[in-house]
């Protein structure tokens, strides 16, 4: 009887180790999305000087949309402070207090802020 329950237990781990079987990895797909607009408007404080269709204190998110698009200029370049400013240098030293924040950024904030400013490029190319 002992060994008949040996046996069957063999089995049963046998038949449950099978290598060629693979088990799924579970992969979790819910990445969440930095959302460029939040960015902007909550945590850059971007909003505070750029409006979408005017210069207030810095120029319109469409002007820089615009300008580096023209240009094929990295707007995440320029927010790391690793570019020179090329709409409005004279407004530069006001930007400057802003690149604690924004080089607090991480890359996938910083190119969910460059994308949302390139969404107002009325030539989306």
């Amino acid at each position: 009887m002992n060994k008949s329950i040996i046996l069957i237990a063999f089995f049963l781990l046998i038949s449950c180790n099978n290598k060629d079987e693979k088990t799924p990895i579970s992969v979790d797909k819910t990445v969440t999305k930095i959302s460029g607009k939040e960015l902007f408007e909550g945590k850059g404080n971007c909003i505070a000087c750029h409006q979408a269709e005017q210069k207030i204190i810095g120029p319109s998110i469409q002007e820089i949309a615009k300008i580096y698009k023209e240009k094929n200029a990295s707007i995440v370049s320029f927010l790391r402070e690793e570019s020179e400013p090329i709409i409005d240098p004279t407004k530069y030293d006001i930007m400057k207090t802003n690149f604690t924040i924004t080089k607090s950024m991480n890359d996938e904030e910083l190119k969910a802020l460059e994308n949302y400013i390139f969404s107002f490029s009325k030539n989306n190319n």
